[in-house]
This record gives structure tokens, sequence and C-alpha cells, in this order.
């Protein structure tokens, strides 16, 4: 993994000695130390620490107000910090961000484009601003616009596609310079559940060759890309690990589910109990002469329960593994550091339906009592390739 030192749920990393730029390892793609970002007297973004190395997509989450976008922004260049040392692909983004932006691709949450333009220009366009030629441009627009699914629609109006089609375009637009390290803000936010899954698909193609750090409230698209997330919480970093270090830190553990006729239930329980690995079981989810059971184990212990069925002459209902989620579990931890949040009085943590069989379910957590003001901008950069001025009529 990129970290030394990572937080557990419910800690926050003590603040690290800054490292001159010849100790920086060249395979450390992200590295940050101490980032604060203030608006006034808000703290979006309160002393967090942690990198990534080279090839490593990382989920970056939490509740809307968590100081996801923020940090991004500073990461890519386009907001200063309060204090704190940011580096990316071996640049440092203070005295350095024009080399930081070559290295990049950024996707903001709300993607900048002409609507009235047609795709092919505004990545003409885009490529100029990073310093291509215009036959290079013309190359690489291509280029990416097959590689976002996106090249049988290069003569068409942006203003005309829909609002997947248009995410896929800020997708290339992000892809344009080829950079080593991707860095997405909800990039499938507003999306139905069909396009969810094409952008999600997506991002698992890219991800395979690039360093992508992928900001999102919805769990289920993190999961599915990204082996190893970061928490935040209220600016703060609460939990850092892959998903199954992050299942164990919060306490969550697999186990077999197992229901069947079994006749005396002690009886059963007292057999499955002496396997091998068997830790605990206990009876849950009786259905008329079906007896259900929790075993939880140090693994995959299902073999050897049918074998018992199969030599006891059980008539076995159910025999599954019940892996917890990383959904269950950030739901379990937003409500730990907000104890209010989903009782009566409090806020409520709203769980939003999937549309479909194949749509996971979307989280929305908010944070309970805290009213988060608009993020002012920083100083206007020379050159900011994703909020140009106007190009001319064409």
């Amino acid at each position: 993994m990129g970290s030394a030192s990572r937080s557990r749920a419910g800690t926050f990393p003590p603040p690290k000695v800054p490292l001159p730029p010849s100790r920086i390892p060249p395979s450390r793609m992200i590295l940050v130390q101490n980032l604060i970002r203030r608006f006034g007297s808000l703290t979006a973004v309160d002393g967090i620490d942690f990198e990534i190395g080279a090839g490593e997509v990382v989920g970056f989450l939490g509740p809307n107000g968590a100081g996801k976008s923020t940090t991004l922004r500073i990461l890519a260049g386009f907001l200063p910090a309060t204090r704190g040392r940011v580096v990316v692909a071996g640049h440092d983004v203070l005295t350095e961000s024009m080399e930081v932006r070559r290295r990049i691709g950024y996707l903001p949450e709300a993607v900048p484009l002409y609507r009235d333009h047609r795709v092919e220009e505004m990545l003409l366009f885009q490529g100029r601003l990073h310093g291509l030629s215009r036959r290079e441009a013309r190359r690489r627009a291509g280029e990416v616009l097959e590689r976002v699914g996106m090249g049988e629609r290069s003569r068409s109006i942006i203003g005309r596609l829909s609002k997947g089609q248009r995410q896929r375009i800020g997708l290339a637009v992000a892809l344009l310079p080829d950079p080593e390290v991707l860095l997405l803000d909800e990039p499938t936010s507003g999306l139905d559940p069909l396009q969810r899954i094409e952008v999600r698909k997506l991002l698992g193609e890219l991800a395979a060759d690039r360093t992508v750090l992928l900001s999102s409230h919805i769990l289920p698209e993190v999961e599915a890309v990204a082996p190893r997330v970061i928490v935040l919480h209220r600016g703060r970093i609460v939990a850092d690990g892959t998903n199954q270090e992050l299942v164990e830190a919060l306490g969550g553990r697999s186990h077999v589910r197992f229901e069947a006729v079994v006749g005396d239930p002690l009886e059963a329980q007292r057999l499955l109990l002496q396997l091998p690995g068997v830790r605990s079981v206990r009876e849950e989810g009786t259905a008329g002469i079906h007896r259900g059971f929790r075993i939880d184990a140090d693994g995959d212990v299902r073999e050897d329960v049918g074998a018992l069925a199969a030599q006891r002459g059980w008539a076995i209902r159910e025999l599954s593994w019940q892996r917890p989620t990383l959904e269950q579990l950030f739901l379990r931890l937003a409500l730990d550091l907000d104890p209010l949040e989903g009782e009566p009085g409090g806020e409520p943590v709203p769980v939003e339906t999937p549309a479909s069989p194949q749509e996971s379910v979307q989280l929305e957590l908010p944070v309970a009592g805290e009213s988060v003001a608009p993020q002012a901008p920083g100083p206007a950069p020379t050159l900011n390739p994703f909020q140009p001025p106007p190009p001319p009529a064409t």
C-alpha cells in the first residue's frame, strides 16, 4: 500500500515531518501533510495526512460537507491551502502548480462544458490550452473520445447530449494530457442507475494504468473500483485502509448463514460448534420447521457445514457466506461519530432505495448541525484548462 502509517476508525493521524523533494520516493504520487483549509471561521479540511502510491486506486469517502471536494481542488492546484504541504507526481502544488497540472487529469463535480459547441471543438480547445499542437490535440481528442465510448459523438452538440454522455466528455477532457494522476470528484453525480453502471465500468478500465483518487458519497461506486478507502468526516480522516481492513477495524466480520431442518436445534448448535475454526453459533431467523443459524468462524466453513448436514441428514434450505459491506460499516461509523443522527430529535440518515435490482444502494449522509458555507474561490490562475475563457467563434 502507499501509506506506511494510516489512521483507523475514530482516530486521527498525528502531523508528520515534511520530507524534502529529494527524499520523496518516485513511487509516491500523492503526498499530503498536515493539510488545513479554512473559509473564514469554517475549517473545511482539518490537518489531514495521507499518501498514495503509483498505480493505486483510492476512494475518497465522506458525507456532503466532509471536505472531499476542497481537498481535490487543492490537489489540482485550483485552491490554495491555509496550511500544510501537498506534492503530486513529485511536484509541490504551491510552488510548482503548472507542473502539477501537466501531470493530472481533474474532473470537478460540476463539469464546465460549452453546451452550444460540438464535442470535437471543445476538446480541441482544451488540448490547445494544455499546450498541444493542433495536430496533437486532434489526435488526442480522437483517442480519448474512443476511450470513453464517445467516438461516434465527436460532431454532436454538447447541450443535446444526455447527462451521462456529458459526464463522459468531462472524463475525456481530464484524459487529454495523458495524465499520471486522475482526480475525480463525484463522477457519477446526478446520473441514473444505468448511467452509473456504465461510468463505473469505465472508471475500472481507466484505473488500470493510472493513479486515481475518486471522491464520492456513494459507497458502492467506490467499493466496486477502489481497493483502498479514505474516509473523511468534518474535515478529518477517520479511517484509511483496504475494504477488508476497514471491515475488521470497525468490528465487522463475515459469517455463514445456515438454515435447515435439523430436528433438535440445541444438538445442532453443539455439533456446529465442534467444527474446525468455528468460534460461535447462535440461532436466528427460524421459519416454520427450518432453523436458522449464524456461524461466526475464522474462515469460510460452508464445506464443513454441508458435510455435517449430509452426515446428519439435515435438509438444507440456505447455506451462504455473508460479508459485511463497506456501506453498512460506513453508516455505523457515521452514527458513532454523530450519535444523534438517525435518532428522534436528530438529523435523519436517509437511504435511497435502488431503482433497479442491478443498482446498489446509495447513502446520503448529512452532517448533523453543520452549516457548510460556500467555498470561496482561490486566486485565479494564469491558465485554467478546466474553466477557460470562451473559445473563439468557429
